[in-house]
């Protein structure tokens, strides 16, 4: 039986890839999509079996919450750029420029290059977590992890950032009245003047669901879900915004040129719908995932930029590969997921009805969701 497992979970794969691609008669490409691969679960498949979900799919950026040796291991010679995480426990030891040092030599290095390793999560959300100690590590071991990339001549190919929860700000509407919050005004220009040093990006964790979660009367439940609407309009810029989600990236963009850094790229590490809630989480809806993360592809499927930075292809990481049945909290927490462990789809989340032209070609369809890089445009 133990045999058959692989087998079956394969089967799953290939059966929901092709009854996903149904329909499609052309390639169609996404220029940035990413997808989370959380691990928080006792059910979860191999790091092989994910490797070929993830090929299946074909997607080629993924994120995972630490660097665990056999996701690495697995993932070496394929074509899937991967950021790595360093957990919130280690910053402290991190600060040390030989521990980081240790660290990069024993945890990326022996997989890079043959493991597309592309970025390093230093933390993840410090800045807003209960942990107040834990920011004033962040920036010292970012600097001493990018220190020891540099002297080990992997610094150009691998960037250093963090993963922030939207709550850094302490004004997102409109996005013109982005601004930090207050208290972060003496360490955000120490990271925001790495970042722009070593030219990496500005990761953000935004999930429009949380919004219309804790104000269902007042937020149209269209304008979260990127479902035609009336949207908004900044008072200040008369930029008009047709979904919640490109307004929290333009008001970090803003927020960031309000403290000189203006040039920054902004990427979203996390974005996602839960498909399951309990009675008090509004809006959490298999229909409502659904919907959420189509528009999501469809999106990217057009290579948009948000209305501040139209010309530049927003780069959206989604949330997540998996339903993580060990996650703690709410029920939403345990089902973010596109996909069930034993592969089968959580829900469509409808790639056939992204095919914008037609073939009469009897070969079978395909769709390639690949990356390349961006250039940043202010």
């Amino acid at each position: 039986m133990a045999n058959l497992l692989p087998k079956i979970f394969m089967l799953h794969i290939l059966l929901g890839f092709f009854l996903t691609l149904s329909g499609f008669g052309c390639l169609q490409r996404v220029e940035s999509l990413g997808i989370n691969y959380g691990q928080v679960g006792n059910n979860l498949p191999a790091p092989e079996k994910v490797l070929d979900l993830l090929r299946a799919l074909k997607l080629t950026k993924a994120r995972i919450y630490d660097t665990n040796p056999q996701v690495l291991t697995a993932f070496a010679n394929s074509s899937i750029e991967l950021i790595v995480t360093v957990e919130n426990d280690m910053l402290a030891t991190l600060m040390d420029p030989n521990q980081a040092f240790q660290w990069v030599y024993t945890r990326i290095r022996p997989y890079f290059p043959a493991t597309r390793i592309t970025g390093i999560a230093v933390g993840n959300e410090v800045f807003t977590g209960d942990d107040t100690t834990l920011i004033t590590y962040l920036v010292p071991a970012m600097v001493s992890i990018h220190a020891a990339l540099v002297r080990l001549g992997l610094d150009q190919f691998i960037q250093v950032s963090t993963p922030n929860n939207l709550a850094v700000l302490q004004e997102s509407f409109p996005p013109s009245a982005g601004c930090f919050r207050a208290e972060l005004n003496g360490i955000m220009p120490q990271f925001l003047q790495f970042l722009a040093t070593t030219k990496a990006p500005f990761w953000i964790n935004a999930y429009p669901y949380f919004a219309y979660k804790d104000n269902p009367g007042k937020i149209p439940i269209d304008y979260v879900l990127f479902n035609p609407n009336s949207g908004m309009v900044d008072p200040n810029t008369k930029l008009h915004y047709d979904n919640m989600l490109y307004a929290q990236v333009d008001a970090v963009i803003f927020a960031m040129a309000k403290m000189g850094y203006g040039g920054l790229e902004v990427r979203v590490s996390e974005t996602g719908w839960p498909s399951r809630g309990d009675p008090n989480e509004i809006g959490a809806t298999l229909q409502n995932a659904a919907i959420y993360n189509r528009n999501i592809l469809k999106r990217q499927l057009a290579n948009e930029g948000t209305p501040f930075r139209p010309n530049t292809r927003l780069e959206i990481y989604v949330f997540a590969l998996f339903n993580e049945d060990m996650k703690p909290g709410p029920t939403s927490e345990r089902n973010y997921g596109l996909f069930q462990p034993d592969g089968t789809m959580a829900y469509n989340v409808g790639l056939s009805a992204l095919s914008t032209t037609t073939s009469s070609s009897t070969s079978l369809p395909s769709i390639s969701l690949t990356s390349k890089a961006t250039q940043v445009k202010a």
